[in-house]
């Protein structure tokens, strides 16, 4: 069930608009039938805003929320002009072509129901015009786009990153909310059939987490089945794409194939990289013969971003990093910049009265244009993570997925539990103690491993393993053990990256890899 797939032979990008992306034999394919593994990044915060992008805690974190501290700020006018700017600044055809550069084929589009569709059902032009406008850029940039509807009428989830008005999953419990979004999903596909540069539609971000997985599972099937069949009355060649329950990580929904063009989606954060952990999707795969993808991830260290998204790679799983842009952040490839005083917006959340309308407006028009990615803090080093290509370190515990003989060769390795333990490489503690079995949850901050966190591999003379990257230099890496000291190994390249030996008894914790 967890068998690696062949590494396809493909160009990752430009993307190509000779037709449509689909499904094809538990695979993704482009119009012209080449084999895609997509590499793509989600436009988080433009179309629906979320606090924890902004800084923001309690009381400001859904895009109501938001929306309502920066009308008490500046008032109705006033706030009505900043979401203007907003809107168009914080994505601009400059950063749809840094994308492009950057070695993506894809951005997923999170949107808000309230954009694009009012109370009584009918489209809101303004906000297919950003859709629009966003499709134009990616055409000239050979960009393809997946439609994600991350808030949908009345809330999937009942947390504040749908937008829900009554923090509960109103969707499934109002049969109004459930009309609203079968009339959204059929105007989206009637305005974009025949649009080639739509990859394809993601019809509910993470519904119904927590108890509501259980509870309303066959209601999401069944809504899952009558979104597909609405589209199809309209749109017969879009890919359509499925999330499961829980955060998009409970597939137990999937029991059948609803359509033929279809994708299962799945996200991953703060856990473990391993192959145990993409069982379930892995299983569905085989199963259904439908292609699955890493639809949404990151927001962690880069040694962890560099593993995790080889491990989706190396069983033939495209990815969308989450999430291009956001403020003040180590894990984007882009940082906005807060302009001096945005400490003063974050308090007013609980004390409006700690900031005068007129100083609240200077600040927000400063965050205005600070948007454009021309004045944000460039982090390349994610970019490298994600992809594989000259990164700047690597976890000794990233070495490949292939298993012994192709990715390592250990003489007696002993598994850490709960930690890459179907791979017989012995990982251990840096510095034994109080150490938490999952290291990997440093949130949305990438904060460096603490002490407890760091893991090693232990290896004994003539053990190797290998590391899957391109664009480096064999001469000019080091390895390093945990207190930063070179380890007596050897390095060699090879076809998929470098391989470590070592020469004695070493604990490996980081490879630094030469650039190129």
């Amino acid at each position: 069930m967890t068998s690696v797939l062949p590494a396809p032979a493909f160009p990752r990008r430009p993307a190509s608009f000779d037709g449509f992306v689909h499904a094809q034999r538990a695979k993704l394919v482009d119009g012209s039938g080449r084999d895609l593994l997509l590499r793509g990044v989600g436009l988080g915060n433009w179309m629906l805003p979320e606090g924890y992008m902004w800084k923001f805690g309690p009381g400001a974190e859904s895009p109501r929320e938001i929306e309502r501290l920066i009308e008490r700020l500046v008032g109705p006018v006033r706030a009505a002009e900043f979401w203007g700017g907003f809107r168009d600044a914080f994505i601009t055809e400059e950063d749809i072509a840094l994308i492009a550069a950057s070695g993506f084929d894809h951005v997923r589009l999170p949107i808000n129901s309230r954009m694009i569709q009012d109370e009584a059902g009918e489209p809101i032009e303004a906000g297919y015009a950003l859709i629009d406008r966003l499709i134009d850029w990616c055409r000239e940039h050979r960009l393809w786009v997946l439609l994600d509807l991350h808030g949908a009428p009345g809330g999937q989830t009942g947390t504040n990153i749908d937008d829900s008005p009554n923090n509960l999953p109103e969707l499934f419990l109002e049969p109004r909310y459930r009309e609203l979004t079968l009339r959204l999903w059929r105007d989206v596909a009637t305005r974009y059939v025949g649009e080639t540069v739509v990859m394809g539609y993601d019809l509910l971000n993470e519904p119904l987490p927590n108890e509501w997985q259980h509870s309303h599972a066959s209601a999401l099937a069944e809504l899952y089945r009558d979104l597909t069949a609405v589209i199809r009355t309209v749109d017969p060649d879009h890919l359509i794409v499925y999330e499961g329950a829980h955060w998009a990580t409970n597939w137990s929904i999937f029991t059948e194939v609803w359509d033929e063009n279809s994708l299962l989606q799945f996200h991953k954060y703060w856990s473990s990289p391993d192959t145990a952990a993409l069982a379930p999707f892995l299983e569905a795969r085989e199963r259904l013969g439908l292609p699955i993808y890493m639809g949404e991830g990151g927001e962690n260290t880069r040694e962890w971003l560099y593993t995790a998204f080889r491990l989706y790679e190396t069983h033939g799983i495209g990815w969308n990093l989450w999430p291009w842009k956001k403020i003040e952040t180590t894990t984007s490839p882009a940082s906005v910049v807060a302009p001096d005083g945005w400490s003063e917006v974050i308090a007013a959340i609980t004390d409006p009265s700690t900031l005068d309308p007129g100083r609240a407006w200077a600040i927000l028009r400063e965050l205005l244009a600070a948007l454009p990615i021309a004045q944000c803090r460039w982090q390349p080093g994610v970019v490298a993570a994600v992809t594989g290509i000259a990164p700047a370190v690597v976890p000794a515990w990233g070495f490949g997925y292939r298993g012994a003989g192709e990715s390592y060769s250990v003489a007696g390795g002993r598994p850490l539990p709960g930690i890459r333990e179907d791979d017989a490489v012995t990982l251990a503690w840096a510095h034994p103690g109080d150490n938490d079995p999952n290291p990997f949850q440093q949130g949305d901050d990438g904060r460096p491993y603490r002490p407890s966190e760091l893991l090693v591999a232990v290896l004994a003379a003539g053990d190797w393993l290998e590391f899957e990257l391109e664009a480096v230099s064999v001469e000019t890496t080091i390895v390093r053990d945990a207190v930063g000291s070179p380890v007596d190994v050897r390095v060699e390249a090879t076809p998929r990256g470098l391989r470590v030996t070592a020469l004695g008894d070493v604990r490996i914790a980081t490879i630094h890899p030469g650039a190129a």
